[in-house]
């Protein structure tokens, strides 16, 4: 294990330096399209470049790295995962993938490894999707899905994503020619801590990921009607901030009692114009709905959206409810998994398999290619936060099986699709 220690050393260091480049001083912001995220972005690129990759940053904002095999007609395996952030967020959650994936084709690149299948390495440049909140940019981008009508949708600022993209040196119009075609996909990769508490209280440091579960992101906006909050009596305000408020215990119960293979988070609240003095007269929040199962996830948005209106209704409160998103559940490819779990074994580790409940780069891919997913143990499952952490003994277990993984998958002979 040493030299896979030596090299997790690396890996952290890199990510500890890429966690230096912030948008804010004491904590690690890195929004889509903003300074920080280029300065990051341009960091990740470097190292590819020391490497030995071919690299390119595409129109989204993705940096991509190219290691070619002999048989120019190869398909391509993709490793990847983000290097955007939460406002305030840890450090592991995305740049391991990506720096732990460096560190795996830089020892293809030492071993002299024969490739029968390009690599490209991919850091996707929003997957969070806080500034415009979306989610998935730079993968739709790469799977061929993303949609020309998000270049209207603007940030807090008033930007719009079309805007930003012309910034940073990239055109919408041109988004497509990013695109890996379905039928160049050999498949994809994914490091990532594990967001939830599994591995960490069975103390087993990886897991392989079966599914990814399906979500939904809404926007409600509640228009009630401002007033003076000193001379409007209660039992007549249209107050929109109650009414929000109410929802959103009401939405918190229903995930609960239902006892449903459900969450639901409200996770961002806007007042328009708020004044202590002033009754809120509109509100605009978020919703974000999960499960593993796509029947529960429909059905589940369908009665918290009648349970909006009828507060609403009772409040005299206009509702306007926005779907943002709406994914299905990704499955992880059965027999890239079945490689996987043997790489596991023969690291002399116990194979443990997790439905992950937080959405992952892997979910449009997914429509395109099969797709398989590692996750690391992360300290009590903490994420989206600064006390995310990851143990160094961990990384190097991550890097052991993702070896064993590569030589697998050098042998491996897909299915016909």
């Amino acid at each position: 294990m040493s030299d896979h220690l030596t090299r997790a050393e690396k890996v952290l260091q890199r990510i500890n330096e890429l966690a230096s480049v912030s948008e804010d001083d004491g904590c690690i912001t890195r929004t889509y399209g903003t300074r920080a995220f280029i300065e990051g972005r341009n960091k990740v690129e470097q190292w590819m470049k020391q490497a030995g990759l071919q690299t390119r940053t595409d129109n989204i904002g993705n940096i991509r790295g190219r290691l070619l095999s002999g048989n120019a007609d190869a398909k391509t395996f993709v490793i990847a995962s983000h290097i955007d952030t939460v406002i305030n967020a840890g450090k592991f959650d995305g740049p391991l993938g990506v720096l732990a994936g460096l560190d795996l084709i830089e020892q293809i690149i030492r071993s002299k490894t024969e490739i029968p299948f390009h690599v490209e390495l991919i850091a996707f440049c929003d997957e969070e999707g806080c500034r415009f909140h979306t989610t998935y940019l730079g993968s739709k981008a790469v799977a061929g899905s993303f949609d020309k009508q998000l270049s209207d949708k603007r940030d807090a600022a008033g930007i719009s994503l079309g805007e930003v993209i012309k910034q940073n040196g990239g055109d919408v119009n041109n988004l497509s020619k990013d695109a890996i075609a379905k039928e160049d996909w050999l498949g994809y990769f994914e490091i990532h801590i594990e967001q939830g508490p599994v591995l960490y209280e069975r103390n087993i440091p990886v897991g392989v990921v079966t599914a990814i579960a399906a979500q939904c992101r809404i926007e409600l906006i509640f228009t009630g009607e401002a007033g003076h909050a000193g001379t409007v009596p209660m039992d007549m305000r249209k107050d929109a901030l109650a009414c929000a408020a109410e929802f959103i215990l009401e939405t918190e119960k229903f995930a609960i009692t239902g006892k449903k293979k459900l969450v639901a988070t409200i996770g961002k609240l806007h007042i328009i114009n708020p004044a202590s003095n002033v009754i809120p007269g509109q509100v605009i929040c978020s919703l974000d709905i999960r499960s593993e199962d796509e029947n529960i996830l429909s059905s589940s948005c369908l009665a918290i959206k009648e349970m909006a209106e009828n507060i609403c209704k009772k409040r005299g409160i206009n509702l306007k409810w926005g779907l943002i998103q709406q994914t299905k559940p990704a499955i992880c490819d059965k027999g890239m998994n079945k490689l996987l779990v043997q790489s596991i074994k023969e690291a002399g580790f116990d194979p443990v398999e997790l439905v992950s409940g937080a959405g992952h780069d892997a979910v449009p891919v997914s429509e395109v290619s099969p797709v398989a997913m590692l996750f690391v143990r992360c300290f009590k499952g903490i994420s989206h936060n600064p006390l995310e952490e990851v143990e160094l003994k961990d990384i190097a277990a991550a890097i052991k099986v993702s070896d064993n993984f590569i030589q697998q998958l050098v042998k491996y002979k897909p299915p016909v699709r």
